[in-house]
């Protein structure tokens, strides 16, 4: 989207299955079609009715949302503007572990190399492991993936972006038929914020510029929340992105044609399954009889997070929630608190097969 046109945010979605991920998408708003059997039917009217109070309480909360639930093996889904473009923050740590991993698999990286990572030495409150660290480390590939998509390292992260430059993670996202995600920069530049710029007791007039200094077309002052700038993606290419890491035969088998190895897939659902970060969505998803996995991303007004929920029944369900919060506030519980109870709500239906 450039930034010269106005968003024209999608309308609330009930859909049949999903098209394959990087496939055209069913009109948003209607139920996917077959071809040749007309027009798509309309999203009941009890999901309709939920969907706009949905809506309600996400206004209500002061927030922005674009979220998407599918079942990941029938491909049934329900979500709110599932196709609005946002900076995606953190979340873009999953491509980049994908990428990495994609390549020590390829024999192009080797996982045990140990790397020479200077100290992040930043003090302002939120990011976290090395970038926090006083003194150089050596560090393995290996377990720079664990700190970058595990505890959301951004010192990690960037070590890893040393090896794999953004372009080169776009481009072998891509090349495994995944669309829909834009990786432009480093983590460093979310480290470069107007929030770093004020002390701890001014930090709302940095939420403020990000609520107010945005342009129609989702152009930015801010260049971390400027959509032609930023590492941006959808609430459905984060989806998309979940069901090629969890396909429908997630034990062994071929990928398809283009599609990401198992090998790579196992052991990125077990670095999601590992995420320390559970204060949003998991107290939702997280049960004795559900699994949740999944990556955050959090930066100025941006509040999202994308994962799976496995339930003791088998069924499975990717989830992505991507909101922009119009309160000029750095700490928010209730708007984490209000995102997992849309995307539950979204999900329960779904499970009810009620859309």
């Amino acid at each position: 989207m450039s930034r010269t046109d106005p968003a024209r945010p999608a309308p609330a979605t009930a859909s049949g299955p999903a098209a394959p991920p990087g496939a055209g998408s069913a009109p948003s708003g209607t139920r996917a079609t077959p071809p040749g059997t007309g027009s798509a039917p309309p999203v009941g009217s009890a999901t309709s009715r939920l969907l706009a109070e949905l809506r309600r309480n996400l206004r209500d909360g002061g927030l922005h949302g674009s979220f998407l639930v599918r079942d990941l093996d029938t491909g049934e889904e329900l979500g709110i503007d599932p196709d609005v473009e946002l900076p995606v923050a953190s979340l873009v740590k999953v491509p980049l572990a994908l990428a990495t991993l994609e390549r020590i698999r390829l024999g192009e990286l080797d996982g045990a190399t140990a790397v020479e990572v200077a100290p992040g030495r930043i003090t302002t409150p939120g990011p976290t492991g090395l970038s926090r660290f006083r003194h150089p480390a050596r560090i393995s590939v290996d377990d720079l993936l664990y700190l970058s998509t595990c505890i959301s390292d951004g010192v990690a992260a960037d070590a890893l972006f040393e090896l794999t430059p953004p372009s080169r993670v776009a481009a072998i996202v891509h090349g495994l038929g995944l669309r829909g995600i834009s990786v432009r920069h480093t983590m460093r530049r979310l480290s470069e914020t107007p929030e770093e710029r004020f002390d701890r007791a001014d930090v709302h007039l940095a939420h403020a510029l990000a609520i107010d200094a945005g342009t129609a077309g989702r152009g930015h002052r801010v260049p971390q929340l400027d959509v032609s700038r930023a590492n941006t993606g959808t609430a459905r290419a984060c989806v998309d992105l979940l069901q090629a890491i969890w396909p429908a035969s997630a034990e062994g088998g071929d990928p398809p044609p283009g599609g990401v190895h198992p090998e790579v897939a196992a052991r990125l659902r077990t670095l999601l399954a590992d995420n320390v970060l559970r204060h949003r969505l998991a107290p939702d998803f997280a049960s004795d009889a559900a699994t949740w996995s999944s990556k955050t991303g959090t930066l100025l007004n941006l509040r999202h997070e994308a994962g799976v929920v496995e339930h003791a029944d088998g069924r499975r369900y990717a989830v992505a929630a991507l909101s922009e919060s119009r309160v000029a506030a750095g700490a928010q519980p209730g708007a984490d608190a209000l995102l997992g109870q849309v995307a539950r709500r979204l999900r329960d239906r779904l499970r009810a097969g009620l859309v």
